[in-house]
C-alpha cells in the first residue's frame, strides 16, 4: 500500500518542545524532552536483559511524577471556544490501554468505528472551552494510534479549533471515507456511528506511536562505531565530472574529519575539511550517537582517477581508496541498479561480485526500500556494512521507499546518511527528489511516497530543458504491476514520460521481476523509440510468486536477489539482468 505524507511539516514539530500550558503554572517538558531523560536514565541504571525485559507496567512504575503529567498532557493539544466533547477512538488490538486515560475522566462507550483492517473502540470525555491536553499513545509500538473526533456539547454553538502541539493537524469531516491516519491515503473509515458523524476529525500519523516506545524497543548494532573512521561511502550531490561527496562515520567522542585526495600517480595532496553531524537513535542501546562526516570535494578534473583517505591525525585513517569522475558525454559508461534490497547481505555480496565482473561500473542505484525500518540506524549499519568496500569506490545514488519512509515521519534518517543533490520540487523534498547526469543520460530520481501532484511541475521542468540522449526516471512504487497498480501514477507522470519520451522507468516494490512493452498512452507501442519501457526489479527475496502476468509485460517472472547491468555507448543501450548465480536471466538492447 503507498504511504503519502500529506502534512509531512508535522514530523519536526513532534519532535520538538512545546511551550508553556495555559492550565499549568510549571511548565512541563515535552514528551522527546521527557522520553530523552528517562531512557538516558535507563541506560545509567538497567542491564541490556533488564531493557529487554521492560513491561507497561514497569514503565509506568519507573516514571516520575512530573514525566506522568507530561507524558499525560504533552502529546497532543488542540484549543477549543466552546465545552467540546472529545471522543478518542482507541485501536481495539492494543493490549493495554494508555496509563492516563481512564484516570484523566474519558469513559469507555459501545460505540466502535472500523476501517478496512481495524476495529476502534470510542471513549468520551467533556471538556470546558479552553486547552485540552491528551497523553501518549501507549509505551509499545502501537501502530494504528488513536485519533479524536471533537464536537461542541451545545450543538447550537459552533465549535472553533486551534491546533497546539502538534502546531499543524489535519482536520476534516468525520464520517465514513474519511481518513483513519493522514499517512496512509488508502486507509479510510468504513464505519462511523450516526452519532458521531459530522463532527471535527483530528487525524495523526501512525509513527507517533514511536514518541514514548520503552516495551520491547531497544535494539543493538552489529556493527557499532569506533574512533576509526569506517563505512565510508561516495554519493554525488553536484556534477559527476567535477566532484565527489565522500561520507563516513566514528564515534562521537571523535572531534573533526578531513578528507585527504590527490590524482591518482602522483604525489600532489589536497585537503578538504568534512562537515560533522551528530547522528541519534535513542533506543539502540550500545551506540545512540556517532558522528557522520561529509566531505565535498570540488573542481575536480573530468576522467579522472583520484585517491584518497578520510579520518584525522588523531583517531586514525581509513585504508585508500580510489574513485573516477565522469567523463564527458561521448564515452561510453555503465551503471548496476537494484530494486528492493532491504539490507540483505546477499545484495551486498552481489554488488561485490558485480564489480568484479564488470569493473567499468561508474555508480549504482537503488529504486527504494533500502532498508526494512528506516528509522533504525542498526539497520543503515548493515546496509553499509554488507556493501562493503565497494561504495568507497564507486557511488551510491537511491531513492526513498516506503520502508525507508514509514509511517509519517519522513525518510530523515535517508537524508542525514546520503548526499544528494538539493535541487528538488520543494525544500522538505531535497535529496530525496533530485536529477543528475552522467555521460548522455539523465536520471531522475523521485521520492514517490510524497504527493504525485507536488512533483509534476518539477519533473516537467527536468525533462523540457534537458538535451540528454537518455532519459531514465527512477522511483519505488511500479505504476504498471499486477499487485497493485498505480493509476495516480499512470495518469499524474505518464503524459509527461510519453511527452518528453522518457526511455525507462524503474521501480521495485512488490519483489518480483517485469520488464514491460514499450508504453505510450497507456498502450503497447512497437518501438522503444515510441514508448517508455516500464522495469521492476527486486534485489532481496521475492514475492507475489503467484500473480498473473499482464498484456503489458513482455518478460516476467518470480525472483529473488537481482541485479540489473546497463551499458550506455552513444545511442545504444545494453541491459542484462542478472541473478545471485550470476546467469543472465534476461538481456535486450535498444538503439536510438
Amino acid at each position: 500500500m503507498k504511504s503519502t505524507p500529506l502534512l509531512l511539516v508535522c514530523i519536526a514539530l513532534i519532535f520538538s518542545s512545546c511551550g508553556p500550558q495555559e492550565k499549568h503554572d510549571k511548565v512541563l517538558p515535552s514528551v522527546k524532552e521527557t522520553m530523552d531523560e528517562v531512557v538516558s536514565r535507563l541506560y545509567k541504571e538497567l542491564d541490556k536483559k533488564s531493557l529487554d525485559t521492560i513491561s507497561h507496567s514497569f514503565a509506568e512504575q519507573y516514571l516520575t511524577d512530573q514525566e506522568k503529567e507530561a507524558l499525560a498532557t504533552q502529546y497532543w493539544k488542540v484549543k477549543v471556544n466552546v465545552p467540546t466533547t472529545v471522543s478518542l477512538m482507541r485501536n481495539k488490538g492494543q493490549e493495554v490501554v494508555p496509563f492516563w486515560l481512564k484516570p484523566s475522566g474519558f469513559s469507555l462507550t459501545d460505540l466502535e468505528v472500523k476501517n478496512e483492517h481495524d476495529t476502534y473502540e470510542v471513549w468520551q470525555k467533556d471538556f470546558d472551552a479552553g486547552e485540552i491536553q491528551l497523553g501518549i499513545n501507549g509505551f509499545g509500538k502501537h501502530r494504528p494510534v488513536y485519533f479524536i473526533g471533537l464536537a461542541p456539547q451545545n450543538p447550537e454553538e459552533k465549535l472553533e479549533i486551534t491546533p497546539v502541539f502538534p502546531a499543524n493537524q489535519h482536520i476534516e469531516k468525520f464520517d465514513v471515507g474519511a481518513f483513519t491516519y493522514h499517512d496512509w491515503s488508502g486507509l479510510t473509515l468504513t464505519e462511523v456511528p450516526e452519532v458521531l458523524k459530522g463532527q471535527q476529525l483530528l487525524t495523526t500519523i501512525r509513527g507517533r506511536a514511536r514518541e514514548a516506545h520503552m516495551v520491547d524497543a531497544f535494539r543493538t548494532t552489529a556493527f557499532p562505531t569506533s574512533e576509526k573512521p569506517d563505512q565510508v561511502l561516495l554519493t554525488w550531490s553536484e556534477s559527476p565530472e567535477n566532484s565527489m561527496d565522500i561520507q563516513w562515520r566514528t564515534t562521537e567522542t571523535v572531534p573533526s574529519g578531513i578528507v585527504k585526495y590527490w590524482k591518482d600517480g602522483t604525489k600532489d595532496t589536497l585537503k578538504t575539511q568534512a562537515e560533522k553531524f551528530l547522528m541519534e537513535d535513542r533506543l539502540l542501546q550500545n551506540d545512540r550517537y556517532m558522528n557522520r562526516f561529509t566531505a565535498k570535494l570540488h573542481s575536480l578534473e573530468p576522467d579522472t582517477k583520484y585517491g584518497y583517505i578520510v579520518g584525522n591525525e588523531e583517531a586514525g585513517w581509513s585504508s585508500p581508496e580510489t574513485f573516477n569522475t565522469a567523463p564527458d558525454k561521448d564515452k561510453p559508461f555503465s551503471f548496476v541498479w537494484s530494486g528492493d534490497v532491504h539490507l540483505d547481505k546477499v545484495w551486498g555480496n552481489n554488488i561485490q561480485k558485480a564489480e568484479k565482473r564488470f569493473p567499468d561500473i561508474a555508480f549504482y542505484y537503488i529504486a527504494g526500500d533500502l532498508v526494512n525500518t528506516g528509522l533504525y540506524r542498526d539497520d543503515w549499519d548493515k546496509l553499509f556494512q554488507y556493501a562493503g568496500s565497494t561504495i568507497a569506490r564507486k557511488p551510491l545514488m537511491a531513492v526513498p521507499g516506503n520502508h525507508d519512509s514509514q509511517d509519517g515521519l519522513g525518510a530523515w534518517m535517508f537524508e542525514e546518511m546520503l548526499s544528494y543533490p538539493s535541487d528538488s520540487p520543494s525544500p522538505e523534498m531535497a535529496g530525496r527528489s533530485y536529477a543528475f547526469n552522467y555521460g548522455n543520460a539523465l536520471f531522475l530520481m523521485i521520492d514517490s511516497t510524497f504527493p504525485n501532484e507536488d512533483q509534476t511541475e518539477w519533473i516537467e521542468k527536468k525533462l523540457k530543458e534537458t538535451d540528454a540522449t537518455w532519459k531514465i526516471a527512477v522511483f519505488h512504487f511500479p505504476p504498471f504491476n499486477e499487485v497493485e497498480p498505480y493509476e495516480d501514477i499512470q495518469e499524474e507522470w505518464g503524459p509527461l514520460f510519453d511527452k518528453y519520451h522518457v526511455d525507462m522507468v524503474m521501480g521495485g516494490h512488490f519483489h518480483y521481476y517485469m520488464r514491460s512493452k514499450p508504453m505510450n498512452n497507456g498502450k503497447i507501442v512497437k518501438s522503444p523509440n515510441d514508448g517508455t519501457i516500464y522495469w521492476i526489479s527486486v534485489g532481496t527475496t521475492g514475492k507475489n510468486k503467484g500473480i498473473g502476468k499482464g498484456s503489458y509485460a513482455e518478460v516476467q517472472f518470480p525472483a529473488d536477489h537481482l541485479y540489473q547491468y546497463i551499458t550506455i555507448d552513444g545511442k545504444t543501450m545494453k541491459a542484462q539482468t542478472i541473478n545471485v548465480d550470476g546467469e543472465k536471466v534476461d538481456q535486450f538492447s535498444i538503439n536510438k
